[in-house]
């Protein structure tokens, strides 16, 4: 998949997903990977500069498994910010499909021959 692609829709899909659940990095890596291939070097950054944009808090949480984990939340800035995002990914969307999908018309709605 195209990285540009990647690059300006992680954000809405970090967001989304905190916003259904509390992850740790590699947990919201391996979710975000089942339909966009990702790596974990992609994640952390970006979860850094959004905490620091005051969208996430972290907190640590034992683990059955292994040492305490890095949990992070969506503060209430942060699901204003998935709403915008949200928002703006539907509009983005439908132009993108509407232009992907429908027809080539001339100005009296006629299509175009190619």
């Amino acid at each position: 998949m195209n990285t540009q692609f990647k690059k300006g829709v992680l954000e809405l899909c970090v967001l989304v997903l905190l916003d259904r659940k509390d992850c740790y990095g590699y947990e919201m890596v391996d979710e975000i990977s089942k339909n966009i291939s990702i790596s974990e070097g992609t994640i952390y950054p970006l979860l850094k500069r959004l905490k620091k944009e005051g969208f996430l808090d972290s907190y640590l949480k034992e683990s059955q498994g292994g040492p305490p984990r890095k949990y992070y939340q969506l503060t209430t800035l942060g699901k204003v910010k998935k709403e915008e995002l949200v928002k703006e990914w539907r509009s983005f969307s439908v132009g993108v499909n509407n232009l992907l999908y429908s027809e080539i018309t001339n100005d009296s709605g006629a299509i175009k021959d190619e």
